[in-house]
């Protein structure tokens, strides 16, 4: 689970959180590069810290700000930044199974979360945070860096709530010792939330809340407290549910209702859903029902499956039905 920082938006933050006032005003490159869907912000960054990024054959300074007029390579490869003009917001939700990596490339040839998704002709998909390889559920992929961003960075207190599964004698004091906060080796940590979810004896579920997304946060947190995870999976992320319908391995696209609220959670004005044209839509189609969902790897040959709403008694979420944006 990784975060970003958005760029701090100037006096005029309404229109310039959707688009530049002109197609050739000159922005900060991590912005502009990650609105044309090349990548996060946070992945240019450490593009042009590795030198594989010039403007105009030239290395970048730091804060230097480019326009869609500037010839921009990555890797001596030129950058088409003409879909930098505008914003186009498409958001995918992704029912993430065990062994996947939240990574475009991975040198060890494991998959990746990106190779199930459907191709983009001008736009890249933009993960928004990250799970680690045994953990499961639910990723988000959108096309504008922008609304990312934001969704990535602690400062917007976007909630990620899971299904944990924990081994261990888990004690009152435990829990409270999580919800007040515990030190760990990146700096203090805590669940926003605990809510019970099942089990009994030293197999207990529970549904458990964060506003950040540092590595691997949930299990360091219950491993802090002398306990482990065995099963670990994303249900929500902000106002989006994991919805029961999508198998593992399976992605869907959200409608514009759903892309609003996802916007509308992090400050962001409503952008429209660019139309499909019938071929473009056959072509999702067909490559959506041809994948077969890959199931979770086993443990012992034991099935296991977990609600994908908090459960009743608990409190901060809304129902994954109401559609609703949780209350904190």
């Amino acid at each position: 689970m990784a975060s970003d920082r958005p760029g701090k938006p100037g006096p005029k933050a309404a229109p310039s959180r959707n688009a530049p006032s002109s197609a050739g005003e000159p922005e900060r490159i991590q912005k502009l590069l990650s609105r044309a869907g090349v990548g996060s912000r946070r992945e240019v960054e450490s593009w042009m810290e590795a030198g594989r990024v010039t403007v105009n054959g030239q290395l970048p300074e730091p804060g230097q700000k480019v326009s869609i007029n500037d010839r921009i390579d990555v890797d001596g490869k030129r950058l088409d930044l003409t879909s930098g003009s505008a914003v186009v917001r498409r958001v995918l939700i992704y029912n993430k199974p065990e062994g996947e990596v939240t990574t475009r490339r991975d040198p060890e040839g494991r998959p990746t979360v990106f190779d199930r998704l459907p191709r983009l002709k001008d736009h890249r998909w933009i993960s928004i945070g990250r799970l680690d390889i045994n953990t499961t559920g639910l990723v988000l992929f959108t096309t504008d860096g922008e609304l990312a961003n934001r969704l990535m960075h602690p400062s917007s207190e976007v909630d990620r709530e899971y299904a944990v599964r924990v081994f261990g004698e888990v004690t009152d004091d435990m829990l409270k010792r999580l919800m007040e906060g515990v030190l760990l080796e990146d700096g203090m940590a805590k669940f926003s939330d605990i809510t019970p979810a099942g089990g009994s004896g030293i197999n207990r579920w529970f549904h458990v809340t964060l506003l950040e997304g540092r590595n691997r946060e949930v299990r360091r947190l219950w491993e802090s407290q002398g306990v482990r995870v065995s099963r670990l999976k994303r249900v929500r992320y902000g106002p989006i549910f994991l919805p029961s319908r999508l198998t593992v391995g399976k992605w869907e696209e959200l409608d514009q209702k759903a892309v609003d609220l996802l916007s509308k959670s992090v400050g962001l004005e409503s952008v429209v859903i660019p139309a499909k044209t019938p071929d473009e839509q056959a072509a999702l189609d067909r490559k959506r029902n041809k994948q077969p969902g890959r199931p979770a790897r086993k443990s012992g040959g034991r099935k296991w499956e977990v609600a994908t709403s908090k459960p009743t008694g608990g409190g901060k979420s809304s129902s994954p039905k109401s559609g609703r944006s949780p209350k904190r």
